[in-house]
């Protein structure tokens, strides 16, 4: 659980680096979209940011079992293609979160 939590602070940190994490939360709306990474109403930081990032904080307080088949690092990969800023860190420590999850189980 502590190398998920270290995983989730370094995946903010670098999206704050990046300048890809918000001040301000997008509606109740968009974040009460039903679709897979929130796709229809944000973008992948936003959901990282704003949806991923907390439940998964949450299920580390609240000593939930935590997700066994993570597979985010394929479509971060295709996310941030579109973006300018150098991304690969941020790839490396969302690929790191799906192998620490999937081995957690």
């Amino acid at each position: 659980m502590q190398a998920v939590t270290t995983l989730l602070l370094d995946i903010e940190v670098e999206l704050r680096r990046l300048e890809l994490w918000e001040a301000l939360p997008p509606s109740d709306e968009a974040l009460s979209s039903t679709q897979p990474f929130a796709i229809d109403t944000l973008q992948f930081n936003q959901w990282l940011q704003w949806i991923m990032i907390p439940r998964l904080h949450w299920m580390v307080q609240q000593e939930h079992c935590l997700p066994s088949n993570c597979e985010i690092s394929p479509y971060a990969e295709e996310a941030f293609k579109q973006l300018t800023e150098d991304t690969d860190n941020l790839l490396q420590l969302i690929m790191q979160l799906d192998t620490t999850l999937n081995r957690s189980h």
